[in-house]
């Protein structure tokens, strides 16, 4: 495998960072900035350069953890997955799409100060010219972009000396007349100015001492341009007279004419048509590999990555990239295209930020040589202020920032996600995040006790039936010689009066409590017999459990079905208003489960669902099987995710604990005593997130598990769980 040689060092990257970023941020955004801030723009070049810094520090970290060839899109997709990473890709495509034509339309009316001629079509053409030159494979060469580098340095430079001595002061008063929205909406503005900041980490793999000249590289040159933008946007509204350079084309040939005459024109309108040409090529050279990258790893249709044997070239990805150029130029006023230009910017750079905490905080391996300081907080500064400044630039770049996103979602759903199975390192760390949170709640729930278990017997039972379900819950209370309180519920028609004549037992309620007084001796607990006759069971049980403190209800119950769940059942009202825990029982008898199977959905296992299982299995000296779902074609960062899970779950347990897959379809017949599973308590989420047994016919008792109020995950909670796991 042939290796990219690494003979880049500093200068190079920062002469390669410094002519990525000078262009149309000095030739033609201030004057449109100006039109929003007045003087305050002078500040609005400093902040947008701080508000870079952020992603700057986070690219830097990432480039020397990862020195190889690739772009922004690469970074987020492999540290935030395949749904940011195609915002990632189809925002900066756009960013690069409108930033080259922002440099053809603004570039143009440079060189229309020496010839007469007209502006669209001759950004048209020229757009033309470099796409066709793109296609047949010429580009620029090292060499020409640092001349070009220097000579816009030198001609800068030259205009910001020869000028300097005809600033008027007074052309700075009322410096904040456009008030903080007015600042932010500028900074906002001109932040594209920076956006080649870090175009240095896509040549990452041929820089010498990458942990060094990488993080140099790039912050150096940014805060040299910040500098050199700062200054020459400071002289240009120090000569022009207030409101002159306003909304022109051409605000720094306008100044330069102002003080170093037709000469200073000239080289000026040299140095612009030099710098914004060579944007708008290595725009329309870097936005076209976006696609090209994004096809190679199944995120568009595979012909954006077919390269052309006459060529040698993506000409797909270049045609399409060039036919958005053209439109843009056709279609689109200067100052939208600039705000969007920059609107996307500031998106990227956010998911920038975000990936390198998806990178730290997940198990990929992620070794850089340079960190970025003050983690975590500059990176949550750098999004959150993104998101401030997207908010402040108007309706134009907040819609088209959202319409991107929606539209690069949509597109993630109904093309990527059935063809790409990879996730990123953003998902593995909040998915190890949520589950050492489920872990901590495991912990004090498995110490909780079982001081007193109400059975509920709610209709006539077979006496195995009803000696299954004291023996569950004497098996939940004799950790801690708790209590068993067993009551019949018989429910009467509302006509019927309650008299006292209600209470006289009959021989059946003799036997039935003969029966639990023999289980007593039995099970060696204590069990206290109860009868209550009421007009409405349901709230007899809730008033009951409520008055005597108990910690758990024990209710036989069939699992839902689908009638049950969409208008509802009585025994969904005991969920949802008892003070305790409620364990629904499908009653298949109870007799010394020695394998106690924990079903889950292959995320972590509710704390209250562990607490019951563990229960069980010490009492029956059994063990303890971790079902999860044989189906699911998980990544490997999921694997190992979810096998330090359930190992530390069994280092947490007092009984033998070992994983096992099940096939969702049935399978072989389970070879468990008890099935344990979890329950939800609103019928929407029941449809929402189908909580049944991963296998579906256990032919076993199964224990359905209704945390009490305080113990009920919050919808966000399973929410995530379900995205992460």
């Amino acid at each position: 495998m042939k290796e990219l040689e690494r003979d880049l060092g500093l200068p190079s990257v920062l002469a390669i960072s410094i002519g990525a970023m000078i262009g149309s941020g000095i030739f033609i955004l201030p004057a449109l900035a100006l039109e929003i801030a007045g003087p305050a723009v002078i500040l609005a070049y400093a902040l947008a350069g701080l508000l870079v810094v952020p992603a700057a520090l986070s690219k830097s970290e990432m480039a020397t953890a990862m020195p190889e060839a690739g772009g922004t899109y690469i970074y987020i997709e492999r540290g935030m997955g395949p749904l940011l990473g195609t915002i990632a890709g189809v925002g900066t495509w756009f960013s690069l799409s409108f930033k080259g034509a922002l440099a053809l339309v603004g570039g143009v009316p440079y060189l229309l100060l020496l010839f007469d001629l007209p502006l669209k079509p001759v950004a048209l053409g020229l757009a033309g010219v470099l796409i066709l030159i793109n296609v047949v494979g010429a580009k620029q060469t090292g060499r020409l972009q640092v001349a070009i580098v220097v000579v816009m340095l030198a001609a800068l430079g030259w205009f910001a000396a020869g000028s300097a001595p005809s600033v008027q002061s007074a052309n700075y008063v009322n410096f904040f007349a456009d008030g903080l929205g007015g600042l932010l909406a500028a900074t906002g503005l001109v932040f594209v100015s920076y956006a080649g900041v870090t175009k240095v980490a896509s040549i990452a793999e041929e820089v010498e001492d990458p942990g060094r000249n990488i993080p140099l590289g790039i912050l150096g040159s940014l805060a040299f341009t910040t500098v050199l933008y700062v200054a020459i946007v400071a002289v240009l509204v120090g000569v022009t007279d207030p409101g002159s350079v306003a909304g022109s084309l051409t605000p720094v040939a306008v100044a330069a004419e102002s003080t170093l005459g037709q000469t200073g024109v000239v080289i000026v309108i040299l140095a612009a048509i030099l710098a914004l040409i060579s944007t708008a090529n290595a725009g329309i050279l870097s936005s076209s590999r976006y696609p090209f990258a994004m096809s190679r790893d199944n995120l568009v249709p595979p012909s954006f990555s077919t390269v052309s044997e006459r060529f040698g070239t993506p000409v797909n990805s270049i045609t399409l990239t060039g036919a958005v150029l053209l439109v843009l130029i056709a279609f689109v006023p200067i100052l939208d295209i600039a705000k969007l230009a920059s609107a996307f910017q500031i998106l990227v750079f956010g998911l920038i930020n975000l990936a390198v905490v998806a990178f730290r905080e997940g198990s990929a391996e992620y070794e850089p040589e340079f960190t970025s300081p003050l983690y975590p907080w500059v990176q949550v500064f750098g999004a959150i202020t993104g998101v401030l400044l997207l908010t402040q630039m108007g309706t134009v770049a907040l819609v088209g920032a959202v319409v991107i996103t929606i539209g690069s979602i949509g597109w993630y759903l109904f093309y990527v996600r059935p063809r790409v199975s990879r996730e990123g390192a953003a998902t593995d760390a909040v998915r190890r995040r949520v589950g050492r949170n489920v872990l901590t709640e495991t912990r004090s729930t498995v110490d909780d006790t079982h001081r007193e278990v109400l059975v509920a017997l709610t209709k006539n039972l077979d006496e195995n039936r009803e000696r299954s379900l004291v023996a569950l819950a004497a098996d939940l209370v004799r950790p801690d010689d708790g209590r068993v309180v067993v009551v019949r519920f018989e429910e009467v028609p509302d006509q019927a009066p309650l008299t006292e004549n209600m209470t006289v037992q009959s021989p059946s309620d003799i036997s039935y409590e003969t029966r639990i007084e023999s289980l007593s001796t039995e099970l060696d607990i204590d069990i206290e017999a109860d009868e209550i006759v009421s007009h409405d069971t349901k709230h007899a049980i809730v008033n009951f459990a409520g008055n005597r403190g108990v910690d758990t209800i024990v209710a036989e119950h069939e699992p839902l079905r689908l009638r049950s769940r969409l208008f509802g059942d009585p025994i969904d009202w005991v969920v949802r208003h008892a003070p305790c825990d409620v364990l629904l029982v499908d009653n298949l008898g109870y007799e010394r489960p020695a394998h106690v199977a924990l079903s889950g959905d292959g995320g972590p296992y509710p704390p209250l669902s562990v607490n019951v299982a563990e229960a069980i299995a010490a009492a029956n000296d059994g063990d303890i099987s971790l079902w999860y779902p044989a189906e699911r074609k998980d990544t490997a960062q999921y694997k190992r995710t979810i096998d330090d899970y359930q190992s530390e779950l069994s280092e947490m347990l007092s009984v033998p604990v070992r994983a096992k897959s099940i096939r969702a379809d049935g399978g072989r017949p389970s070879n468990s005593d008890v099935v344990v599973r979890r329950g939800t308590d609103e019928r929407m989420r029941n449809i929402l997130f189908d909580d049944r047994p991963v296998f579906p016919s256990p032919g076993c008792t199964t224990i359905t598990v209704y945390p009490r109020e305080s113990r009920r995950p919050r919808f966000a909670q399973r929410l995530l769980e379900r995205l992460t796991f």
